[in-house]
């Protein structure tokens, strides 16, 4: 294997272990801060950290006028409804089970995909979400029926998977216009300005009250550095290297990352029934892509015989 791609292979792993620890982080941070003002901190220091880069590397793009209503739709999705989702979520279920419910996103693009390309959905894919449910609701429920998870933090964690998934369906519209980090960058300036009246409103008082320690600045420089910042400039880099598919099935390491750093840093315990929801969840979302990593595959033969017949 090429050094290069080793090195594309890394980016990708990075990438997902910023994001399994970006649950792990929250936690921290929630302690003293409210969601939206987490959110907001958020969204603030990586948009400064993301222009700077793109003035340094001179790849700074303008948006063009006729594009402005799509990336205000897609920063409405994605960080807005999808970081109040999954911040709130957070408030009320663990952080393993929702990294989990969060990996689903992969499940049901494909449906979105369907309504908006009519692109098929397979076999494989609803064979996938029946595993992933079963790994979810065995996480979600106690060896005697009763609930181990808030059902409302349930319920916005869900609304953070629908978000992602309208988010994929509006970047359609605007990933060829414009490099992905300039759509980083500006989704998250337009996010945080969404965030701002929220912010005043609800948390300002707040904040203004806490003092922040050591732990805490250290949370949130982690969230905002690494999570909202290198992960996505990472994931790019795998995505250019080894395609859109491949960097996908990646996913499938936010929930193992999460668990264990959960484990070990705020002693969440990792039962027999965690694991095995995580295992199915797991097993669910490779199931999906399963006919796609044929077809793949197949091609990758194809084109080698192709190659050796030609010479």
């Amino acid at each position: 294997m090429k050094l290069q791609t080793v090195k594309v292979y890394l980016f990708a792993v990075l990438s997902m272990l910023f994001w399994g620890l970006s649950f792990v982080w929250f936690k921290i941070v929630v302690k003293w801060y409210e969601p939206i003002t987490i959110i907001f901190l958020r969204l603030i220091i990586s948009s400064t950290l993301l222009i700077a880069f793109l003035l340094l590397t001179r790849t700074w793009q303008t948006i063009k006028r006729k594009h402005i209503k799509y990336f205000l739709l897609l920063s409405f999705t994605q960080p807005f409804c999808y970081f109040l989702g999954e911040s709130f979520g957070l408030k009320h279920v663990s952080s393993t089970i929702a990294s989990v419910i969060i990996a689903t996103i992969p499940l049901f693009s494909p449906f979105a995909a369907y309504y908006v390309v009519r692109e098929k959905v397979t076999f494989s894919v609803i064979i996938g979400i029946a595993f992933s449910f079963a790994g979810i609701l065995l996480m979600l429920f106690n060896p005697d029926l009763s609930l181990n998870a808030s059902p409302k933090g349930v319920l916005l964690l869900f609304f953070a998977v629908f978000a992602a998934v309208a988010y994929s369906v509006i970047i359609r519209k605007i990933s060829h216009e414009y490099n992905p980090v300039t759509i980083i960058t500006h989704q998250n300036l337009i996010g945080a300005l969404y965030f701002l009246p929220l912010f005043l409103f609800f948390d300002f008082d707040h904040f203004l009250t806490v003092k922040p320690t050591r732990e805490l600045i250290l949370a949130m420089l982690q969230l905002a550095v690494f999570a909202s910042t290198l992960a996505y400039v990472f994931y790019i880099i795998a995505i250019k290297g080894i395609g859109m598919l491949k960097a996908n099935v990646f996913t499938n390491l936010i929930p193992v990352f999460t668990g264990l750093f959960s484990f070990f840093l705020l002693g969440e315990t990792f039962t027999a029934l965690k694991i095995g929801g995580i295992i199915l969840v797991m097993s669910g979302v490779v199931l999906s892509q399963s006919q796609k990593i044929g077809q793949f595959l197949n091609q990758k033969k194809i084109n080698k015989l192709n190659y050796k017949s030609s010479n």
